[in-house]
Order: structure tokens, then sequence, then C-alpha cells
């Protein structure tokens, strides 16, 4: 299976994607109002995710 987005509705009626590794969640989006804009923000990161930097703050 690998990576996915799962788009869900959260017990507030809003509508959130979760990025997943297998069964495992990773993260989660913020609520949107729209399927839509859930939709939107897969778009987002599927154009932005591999030019990320990394950030290690653990020294």
């Amino acid at each position: 299976m690998a990576y996915s987005f799962e788009i869900y509705r959260d017990k507030a009626g809003e509508f959130r994607v979760r990025f997943k590794y297998n069964s495992e969640t990773l993260f989660a989006t913020e609520g949107y109002s729209t399927r839509e804009g859930a939709k939107r923000a897969i778009e987002t990161l599927r154009k932005h995710v591999s030019d990320a930097s990394v950030a290690d703050r653990s020294v």
C-alpha cells in the first residue's frame, strides 16, 4: 500500500486529510469547509513536498 492520502470528515463536519504510510497516520491537516478545499490541500502537498527542507533541531 505504501503512502496514501485519505479525506475524511471530523466530528465537527469539516473535511480533513490524513497522510498515511500503510495503516499509520503520519499527519493530518486542518479542517476545510468543503471537500474541494481538502483536495486542493492534497495537490499543494504533492507539488511542494519534494522541495521541503529538513531542520534537525535535535542537537
